[in-house]
């Protein structure tokens, strides 16, 4: 009976993890699709942002999914799906990131604060620079519950769960109500990894 029962679990975990592994696969080729429209725009603006971090935040973001793929129709117009196209939300998103970078480096902070306040908005940059300079996970946590969260009416700090993996692997899966993802940097730097091993698979 246990030697069946193990081989029972082994198999669920072999399938769980085979099928997690065809939706990043899956995940990994629609976003890396949208490679040649990132490059065009990228050279139009004569822009120095790296191809790479731009893809990792499409998944990050939407997964390649829909037109509005940098999810940048709030930046815009301040109301969520007004973005009818995919270049039309690459040119928005670059063009805010690019402002990030260039107030991160006038501030003198990391280059990862400028991709955290991507999520979290510009003032997240004033805040690193405030308080030492580099972006990490607890002090993204805290400028989403003392400064986000309240700004939209979570003002008692509630949270919700977050079962994300870099979430657990942190011991903190959860996040605050209204106050962004304060480990979207980190997940980031995550799907670009996943997108270099991914790519690699996809050409070969």
């Amino acid at each position: 009976m246990k030697k069946w029962l193990g081989r029972f679990i082994s198999f669920f975990i072999l399938l769980a993890i085979s099928i997690a592994f065809w939706l990043i696969y899956q995940d990994s080729q629609r976003v890396l699709s949208y490679r040649p429209l990132v490059k065009q725009v990228l050279n139009t603006r004569q822009s120095n942002l790296s191809e790479e971090l731009i893809l990792a935040m499409i998944y990050t973001e939407s997964k390649g999914k829909g037109q509005d793929i940098l999810q940048a129709s709030e930046s815009l117009t301040g109301q969520v799906g007004q973005i009818s196209s995919s270049k039309s939300s690459l040119e928005v998103g670059i063009d805010l990131f690019e402002q990030n970078v260039s107030l991160a480096t006038k501030k003198k902070t990391d280059s990862w604060t400028a991709v955290q306040a991507y999520n979290m908005g510009t003032t997240y940059i004033d805040y690193v620079a405030e308080n030492g300079g580099k972006s990490n996970i607890n002090l993204a946590r805290r400028f989403s519950r003392d400064v986000v969260a309240p700004s939209l009416g979570n003002t008692n700090g509630a949270t919700y769960t977050y079962y994300h993996p870099l979430a657990i692997m942190y011991g903190q899966p959860s996040l605050y109500q209204d106050g962004g993802n304060s480990y979207y940097a980190e997940q980031v730097k995550l799907n670009r990894f996943i997108l270099k091993i991914m790519s690699w698979l996809i050409k070969n």
